[in-house]
């Protein structure tokens, strides 16, 4: 059984809560290795003498390894440690970005970015099902907050220095930045495991062997009803969020004729939206609660959406940005706390099936928004998306009210 006291002898506070901001640099990592590509595939299109749209594929092959692999790396973390297995994979990431910052192809680089997705699965749902096993419910939306800071920073970093080298410098630099960062912190992660508290090894041993296990701990989690309704609610959730953000950037640019870098960087208010609710995340919690944060974030989320679909002004989707990624953060938060504790036998598989929803659902959103645009245009798809993530915000609140009442 998960122990949630581990707060009350100050030797293990201090060892858990340096183990947290460990976690959070792996996190970091995960998230730098998500978004280094995204400004490179001008430089790559010259570098390997291919069209600029075929190199977009060193992108969705990471995005669909990453989404498909949580499914994996959920029960190896119940049964083999959740801090060891983020360890492990953190050196794993590492050695896949050497093999991305070797590729003298584009099809290596490719396979690369396969390994690199795969390996990169093993970090964020495991650090956030590991606070889930050592952190009281009632503190925990707080820290998952605060972890999640080193993931936002590294989505910023990412594009940051995959364009700056991509520019002035090469392009495989940020991959010998990612290896070496990995390494140190999974060699770090790895000496700590073993000073932690003998409480925080959550071991579950599972039945079985093999796929049977694997099959058999997601079946488990799927059959608690209101698992169903948190991964059905967060694969709408990304489904909404990221088929409207992905195109963003596109819309600011032929709207209101800022330069394609220009909307980006506007685009990256959203990153700092999060981290105001990262920062003040105690305060946004002790004041309206988990059903009100959600009801208040898909409301934000929904008016700045609308805003930036219509504005007549390009300076007014600055706030518009912004106030989109608190928003999302308000609720996204909330749904990740009700993650950790739908399934708390086996949470690795719970937390895992939690990112994979999110994460295959924003692929479909983006598919779909894709298809929605060639008919409707930017305003119209950033419209619809408000509205959902609104119907989807004050859907949960509602099943999120009644649970309370019932508890």
């Amino acid at each position: 059984m998960p122990v949630n006291d581990s707060f009350s002898d100050a030797s293990s506070s201090h060892l858990i809560n340096r183990a947290i901001v460990a976690l959070s640099v792996a996190a970091f990592g995960s998230g730098m290795s998500m978004r280094v590509m995204d400004p490179m595939l001008v430089r790559l299109a010259s570098d390997f003498a291919i069209p600029i749209g075929m190199t977009s594929w060193s992108i969705t092959v990471f995005g669909v390894a990453y989404g498909f692999s949580q499914l994996l790396f959920g029960p190896l973390g119940d049964r083999y440690g959740k801090v060891k297995v983020v360890a492990f994979g953190s050196v794993a990431c590492s050695l896949t970005a050497l093999f991305c910052a070797s590729a003298q192809d584009f099809s290596w680089l490719l396979i690369g970015r396969v390994l690199g997705g795969a390996t990169a699965a093993s970090i964020i749902p495991l650090a956030m099902a590991w606070i889930g096993d050592v952190v009281a419910y009632e503190k925990r939306q707080t820290v998952l907050a605060k972890f999640l800071i080193g993931q936002i920073l590294g989505l910023s970093a990412g594009v940051l220095i995959g364009g700056f080298c991509a520019d002035f410098l090469n392009w495989r630099i940020p991959f010998f930045i990612i290896a070496t960062w990995f390494a140190v912190i999974g060699l770090y992660l790895g000496f700590h495991s073993k000073r932690l508290p003998d409480h925080t090894h959550v071991i579950q041993l599972g039945e079985g062997s093999g796929i049977a296990r694997l099959l058999g701990e997601f079946q488990k989690v799927l059959s608690i009803p209101w698992a169903r309704q948190v991964l059905f609610t967060v694969s709408l959730e990304g489904a909404a969020v990221f088929g409207a953000l992905a195109f963003v950037p596109a819309h600011i640019h032929t709207t209101h004729g800022l330069s394609l870098s220009s909307s980006g960087a506007l685009v990256m208010l959203f990153g700092l939206g999060g981290l105001a609710f990262a920062f003040q995340s105690r305060r946004w919690i002790g004041v309206l609660g988990e059903v009100r944060l959600i009801q208040a974030g898909a409301l934000i989320m929904c008016g700045s959406l609308i805003s930036l679909g219509w504005v007549h002004f390009w300076w007014l989707t600055m706030p518009a940005c912004f106030l989109f990624g608190l928003g999302f953060y308000m609720m996204h938060n909330t749904l990740q706390i009700n993650a950790t504790q739908m399934a708390p036998e086996r949470r690795g598989a719970a937390v895992a099936a939690f990112a994979s929803c999110f994460f295959l659902g924003q692929s479909s959103g983006v598919a779909f928004s894709g298809l929605l645009l060639t008919s409707a245009g930017t305003p119209l798809l950033l419209t619809w998306a408000g509205l959902l993530v609104l119907i989807v915000g004050i859907r949960f609140a509602n099943l999120r009210k009644q649970k309370f009442l019932q508890a």
